[in-house]
């Protein structure tokens, strides 16, 4: 995933920008330098260089909101901002410290946060191809973060100030994949209807409302060796049900025959059941009702698919991942309804 191409260069403005507000954290700090890095979709991601800092800060990562839109929802990089914050003191949870952040005046000179740093790489092992990481170097990554995950859903949202966030209930994620579906073509959708209004029926009780990351997956860390450094990638970020969390990453597991693996060999990832007992007993306390997410598992892996699809055909762009994911989408929708029966 890359940044956004633009007609104007926006590196000279940020610079100066970065120059200003780097005087809030370090007095005497300037930057010798603005790059721009790959990064996710709904933000744009540099890299400073700067002078006059801590050592460790001598290169910091900005995150500016995409130009010419409000930063809002997956686009709102200081609400990221806030919550990275607060886990900064959540113990066994390691997200990248925010540094300094400017608020801007959207949407002509959009936000940004600078954060450090974090070493390491970013790799979700059944999305590359086998042997790019070792099977047991995968393995403990990946219990690493099942651990990690507990930690962060242990965490009290009460007792912080993110507590005046809106909840997101097991219904509301349902009905956001609904509408989701109402948008892509025909043919991206069959058999929707059936699979949500089984959701609706079959819902179990929701838990107390954790931090829940909304794409909690190795693809979404930064790890060094057999551990996770941090956890990166907030944007969509929410007061919710724990449970969102778990059966999404043990939806990447080899067991699960991701649609989108280019391979069907093993990566060394963890069964799922092994994920959720290190998370269980990491959280002490059971998880109950997981085939139940599961099911919503997929049909917002399908949902999402469909949109990515629908996206791919209008740029005239398929990938081979799409066309990977195409024949899928029926099938999890089908899988869904199974685990509902």
């Amino acid at each position: 995933m890359s940044t956004v191409a633009n007609s104007t260069d926006p590196i000279p403005e940020l610079t100066r920008r970065t120059a200003a507000a780097l005087r809030s954290w370090a007095p005497e700090g300037t930057v010798r330098s603005v790059e721009p890095l790959t990064g996710g979709t709904s933000s744009l991601t540099y890299v400073a260089e700067l002078s006059g800092v801590p050592a460790e800060h001598e290169r910091v990562v900005l995150k500016v909101a995409p130009p010419g839109l409000e930063p809002v929802r997956n686009r709102d990089v200081l609400r990221q901002a806030r919550l990275m914050q607060v886990l900064a003191g959540v113990p066994g949870v390691r997200v990248p410290q925010v540094l300094f952040w400017e608020k801007g005046t959207p949407p002509v000179h959009q936000p940004f946060v600078a954060m450090e740093l974090v070493p390491g790489d970013c790799v979700e092992p059944i999305l590359v191809p086998r042997g790019t990481l070792p099977p047991a170097q995968v393995r403990a990554r990946a219990l690493d973060a099942a651990r990690m995950l507990a930690h962060l859903h242990r965490a009290d949202p009460k007792r912080t100030p993110l507590a005046v966030e809106p909840v997101v209930t097991p219904g509301a994620e349902i009905d956001r994949w609904t509408r989701a579906f109402t948008t892509v073509p025909e043919d991206l959708r069959t058999g929707y209807e059936k699979v949500a209004e089984r959701l609706r029926e079959t819902m179990p009780p929701a838990m107390m409302p954790a931090f829940t990351h909304g794409d909690y997956r190795l693809g979404n860390t930064l790890c060094d060796t057999d551990s996770v450094n941090a956890v990166i990638d907030w944007e969509i970020w929410a007061l919710g049900d724990p449970r969102v969390d778990i059966t999404w990453l043990t939806f990447f597991t080899d067991e699960a025959h991701h649609p989108a693996s280019p391979s069907n060999e093993p990566t060394g990832m963890p069964t799922k059941a092994e994920l959720i007992d290190v998370y269980e007993e990491t959280r002490g306390e059971r998880l109950p009702d997981l085939r139940w997410f599961e099911a919503l598992t997929k049909y917002k892996e399908s949902a999402a698919t469909a949109l990515l699809i629908k996206r791919g055909r209008k740029a005239a762009h398929l990938t081979d991942m799409h066309q990977r994911m195409l024949p899928a989408l029926p099938v999890l929708l089908n899988e869904a309804s199974h685990l509902l029966a």
